[in-house]
């Protein structure tokens, strides 16, 4: 029920009534989808739904013309955009400038409150949006130990892991395994029945706030007792500044693919930090494509790749190669 508190809070109170009537679990709720003049949709156990007056979910179906009056869907009003986006930003939407100028705002339990509407542009950057018209509530779910039977691959010795690419289409959850695995290292790990392995100083370059998903500088999500969070910073900026003030054994970052990137994850390999790291691709091949990130495969400065697919059943299965792209292993995660 706190989990589900956490999301009711984001809303006014007409569309915290109606979710209130809904019988939904926490644990299926993926996105609740706010568009003026339209229904009220959400993302459960992997399908999409309109919510009714009365809190009934009732299953979008795809090349339909809707009749809504007849369907009795509650529809968004702008009143209800505007007085959620009111308590998302505390009443001050100028506390959360730089936030907003990502196209976000991350509130407490770490959920993602993605916002579009009219963006006003300077200097050829988005300095904020107004009009704000749609809302995307992105919610955050925690999986603890979907990394475990993974951590043996990565495991160098004493001193650190092995370099590691995690690698996924979106929505698979690359940054859930990533996240897992900053909490395995974090905190200590078994490679075995007989090999336990202490908790290394991680330093997190959280660009995009997905991972520890901050809250006013203090991590929503558990990335373990020996991580120090840098949020919101630039990739190359946040993995220099962790390398000069928290001395980092390893260093985990999320989607890397610009030249930045790589220039940053190079400069943090030289430094003796081993690194952690995603990015977009459905194979090794795949973001090959990609002449910045084929540069440090070229040159083997990843020593794991980890290939993430999803099956019907909603099962992961991970296919892990090795610096050669020779295949190690398959694991299947929850």
């Amino acid at each position: 029920m706190r989990g589900m508190r956490s999301i009711l809070n984001i809303f006014c109170v007409r569309l915290r009534n109606i979710l209130e009537e809904t019988e939904v679990q926490y644990e299926k709720l993926s996105e609740l989808r706010l568009r003026s003049g339209r229904p009220f949709m959400v993302e459960y156990d992997n399908q999409e739904y309109f919510i009714s007056e009365n809190g009934k979910l009732i299953r979008c179906e795809e090349q339909k013309e809707y009749c809504f009056d007849k369907m009795n869907l509650h529809i968004i009003t702008q009143k209800e955009i505007n007085e959620t986006v009111e308590y998302v930003s505390r009443y001050s939407l100028y506390a959360f400038e730089e936030e907003i100028r990502q196209g976000y705002i991350t509130v407490p339990g770490g959920h993602r409150v993605g916002i579009c509407g009219m963006a006003v542009v300077e200097s050829g950057k988005i300095k904020t949006i107004r009009y704000i018209s749609f809302v995307n509530i992105r919610v955050a779910h925690e999986v603890r130990h979907c990394s475990d039977s993974l951590m043996k691959y990565i495991y160098q010795n004493t001193n650190g892991v092995k370099n590691t690419l995690i690698l996924s289409p979106p929505m698979c959850g690359k940054t859930t395994v990533l996240r897992d695995m900053i909490r395995n290292i974090s905190n200590g790990f078994a490679v075995d029945d007989m090999t336990k392995i202490k908790g290394f100083n991680v330093g997190l370059a959280d660009e995009r706030s997905e991972i520890a998903a901050s809250y006013l500088g203090i991590p929503q999500n558990d990335v373990g007792i020996r991580t120090d969070v840098l949020d919101a910073a630039p990739k190359i900026y946040g993995i220099m500044m962790l390398i000069r003030t928290m001395s980092p054994k390893v260093i985990a970052v999320d989607e890397i693919g610009s030249e930045k990137d790589i220039e940053a994850v190079l400069y943090g390999i030289n430094c003796g930090c081993g690194f952690i790291a995603t990015a977009h691709g459905e194979s090794v091949e795949d973001i090959r494509c990609n002449r910045f990130i084929n540069r440090i495969i070229e040159e083997k400065v990843f020593k794991r790749y980890f290939v993430l697919e999803k099956g019907i059943d909603e099962k992961r299965t991970v296919t892990i190669f090795d610096e050669n792209l020779q295949k190690l292993g398959l694991e299947i995660i929850e």
